[in-house]
């Protein structure tokens, strides 16, 4: 009974010590054999133990009924005790397929040492080693599949040291010289090498090693790293001239012609790039991402019409459906058609297009004064998306103030806050509201209360200091609060601003308006012009103020501080 035992054991099997089989996709290589080739390898076997054999069955009979766990525990286990290379790469692809990375990293590096001939065996050893940061042992590994002519990682190698320290890096570094003295020739390493220099920003050096490259040599992630490089160094004209060249030799290559693809859209040659990826879409139909960047392309130049071509392919295929929706709400939006727009915009389901999706859909609405059905939009996404609550909450309010309906958004905003009593956004609005309806006190408590839960709030702080500098006498109070904005964040132009308007009340007048003139240069806003030319206007360079105001009206021609300012300032709202 026991060999018939055995000999069960070694059919199911299948030959433990020859398995060289990939993973299928679709689950872990876990999987009968053929009888015969079990008949034929049975005296293989000898040196197993019965327990061995017993714990292998165990571990088959698991995988195929989805137990991979225990299937995985009992080929590590066996791994170990047989040092079995066929058992160890079993044992590995499991591990492999669940990410379970120190049950791979072990079975690997057993498969790699009892199949030193077996070059699979050994870059899965190296791959591992680098995925545990043990650089220099995966080093010696992957010098064994150069020298077995086999495909090295030396690019993984290189890119999984992005996230150590300077020192590990540098390690690698003189690892990679090493080789390459002895192999100067191998292009995988050089191109290792590069990828090491551009995670240090060494790009020229980086770029200096990828030209050495012979043409006949050239791969192409190296040709694409060095379009990368080209980039970086602001050289552009020259990255794009290499992927032309480059596509000319390798015209079905996906990854390049996408690469150029993309450059063109940085380089605002949106027809070219439309070009390009139609090309791409024609070469993979089936590959509905690239549909998607077609479309958002489209988009980007303002081909509407194109753009909703692509959109509504990517809503029949089933692809890309949310994202989808909301850009034919968009494109529809910009050709007029807002009906369409409002039935697009409808049918964004939860997930990142959501919140613009009722943004956008509340705002057609509104515009058209379709209040009541905006409101109602909103509450029901409310009801529906409960986890969008607060965000739902804020379009409304905001879309109802930007529409001058004040007393609406303040009722709304006291609901919110019912619900969401200590929610720090809703509180902030409500402050912007309370400043708005001349309700200073709220504003304060409101903002005050933020600030004790967020010290570094600079927004809070912000907010707070402008209204006291705008609004109050109590100017150095304001002054210091603004000025604790201004360390967090000293590139806010709103800050700058506000620092420069209270320096203005306080009668820092060349303070103000070098404060000012910055702000305005980083940001054009219409508030922020109207704040320097009173500053310039109080220095009696009235000319200079009217040229300030004059620009900002063209950009913001219904601005109310412009013409408020303008207003109280000459008596006229023309400047």
């Amino acid at each position: 009974m026991n060999r018939l035992a055995a000999l069960a054991a070694l059919l199911i099997l299948g030959g433990c010590q020859t398995f060289t089989q990939q993973a299928p996709e679709s689950g872990p290589p876990v999987e009968d054999a053929a009888p015969e080739a079990a008949a034929s390898e049975v005296t293989e076997y000898g040196s197993f133990t019965r327990q061995s054999l017993y714990a292998l069955l165990v571990a088959e009979l698991a995988g195929q009924r989805n137990r991979f766990d225990i299937a995985l525990g009992n080929y590590v286990q066996q791994a170990h005790a047989t040092q079995d290379a066929g058992v160890a790469e079993r044992g590995f692809r499991i591990a492999e397929y669940l990410g379970a990375d120190q049950a791979a990293l072990d079975t690997s590096l057993i498969w790699a040492r009892n199949a030193p001939e077996n070059l699979d065996a050994q870059r899965a050893a190296a791959v591992q080693l680098a995925r545990a940061g043990r650089y220099e042992e995966s080093m010696e590994f992957m010098e064994k599949v150069l020298q077995g002519q086999g495909d090295t990682h030396f690019d993984f190698l290189a890119l999984s040291a992005s996230e150590t320290d300077p020192d590990t890096r540098a390690g690698l570094l003189q690892s990679f010289d090493k080789l390459l003295a002895r192999h100067p020739d191998n292009p995988q390493l050089s191109f290792g090498k590069a990828v090491l220099l551009q995670q240090d920003d060494r790009s020229e050096e980086a770029l200096a090693l990828l030209q050495k490259q012979p043409a006949k040599q050239r791969q192409i992630p190296s040709i694409l790293l060095e379009a990368r490089l080209l980039h970086s160094l602001q050289r552009s004209d020259e990255a794009l001239t290499l992927l032309e060249k480059s596509l000319r030799q390798h015209p079905e290559d996906k990854r390049l012609r996408l690469t150029y693809a993309r450059l063109l859209v940085e380089q605002e040659r949106l027809e070219d790039a439309m070009g390009e990826f139609a090309t791409l879409v024609q070469q993979y139909p089936a590959d509905d991402d690239l549909r998607f960047s077609m479309a958002l392309v489209c988009m980007e130049a303002e081909a509407w019409r194109e753009a909703t071509v692509y959109l509504e392919e990517l809503v029949e295929r089933g692809s890309h459906v949310d994202a989808a929706h909301f850009n034919l709400g968009r494109a529809y939006q910009a050709m007029g058609r807002n009906a369409k727009a409002l039935s697009a915009l409808a049918q964004v389901g939860p997930g990142n297009e959501f919140l613009p999706a009722k943004l956008l859909q509340s705002q057609l609405l509104y515009s058209a004064n379709r209040d009541e059905e905006a409101s109602a939009v909103l509450a029901d996404a409310r009801q529906q998306q409960p986890d969008y609550a607060i965000q739902l909450y804020l379009i409304e309010i905001e879309a109802l103030s930007e529409h001058n309906r004040t007393e609406q958004a303040w009722s709304l905003v006291e609901q919110a806050l019912d619900e969401f009593p200590d929610d720090l956004n809703l509180l902030y609005t409500r402050a912007m509201l309370a400043e708005k309806r001349g309700d200073l006190g709220q504003l304060e408590r409101d903002l005050r209360f933020i600030i004790e839960r967020e010290p570094d709030n600079a927004m809070a702080l912000n907010a707070l200091g402008y209204t006291l500098a705008d609004r109050t006498d109590r100017h150095q109070e304001a002054l210091q609060l603004i000025e604790q904005a201004y360390q967090l964040n000293p590139d806010d132009p709103a800050i700058l601003d506000s620092l420069g308007w209270v320096n203005f009340r306080l009668g820092n007048l060349s303070e103000a308006e070098a404060l000012l003139r910055k702000a305005l240069q980083r940001f054009p806003d219409h508030e922020v012009a109207a704040h320097l030319g009173e500053v310039l206007w109080t220095k009696g360079e009235r000319s200079e103020a009217r040229a300030v105001w004059s620009k900002a009206l063209k950009l913001q021609p219904d601005s109310q501080i412009l013409r408020e300012t303008l207003k109280r300032l000459t008596g006229s709202e023309k400047p």
